[in-house]
């Protein structure tokens, strides 16, 4: 048998990834972050990719679509979560914030609903 084709039935050792990269704005982010184990979205525009799927780091998600940042829920602590929702299937998910988290995009998200309220402003000024 030629080494070329040995070569190509022997298993390959799957390298650990120190880095992953950007489903949504193609930055190299580190998988190691401030403030929390488990590292999965952007520090930049905060997008993730849905790779866990019933406990932070299980990494047993089938899905692997685009996970967008839809808002910011507060822990009692004042911890800050970045809720996401997938684009393949829906689901949504809580991920802590990371201490290198983009503070802009974080305020953006957060002040959201304030930008676009449900009812027409002038109703404030009647209560």
């Amino acid at each position: 048998m030629s080494r070329r084709r040995e070569a190509q039935r022997r298993p390959r050792l799957r390298q650990e990834a120190d880095s992953f990269r950007c489903i949504h704005c193609r930055l190299d982010v580190p998988l190691s972050a401030p403030g929390t184990r488990h590292r999965n979205h952007c520090p930049n525009c905060l997008h993730s990719k849905h790779v866990d799927d019933h406990v932070p780091g299980d990494r047993a998600s089938e899905c692997h679509a685009r996970m967008e940042p839809i808002a910011i829920s507060v822990r009692g602590g004042g911890e800050w979560v970045i809720i996401h929702r997938c684009s393949g299937c829906d689901a949504l998910s809580a991920n802590r914030s990371a201490g290198d988290d983009n503070p802009l995009m974080l305020i953006r998200l957060a002040t959201r609903p304030l930008a676009s309220p449900p009812f027409p402003m002038e109703r404030l000024a009647a209560l």
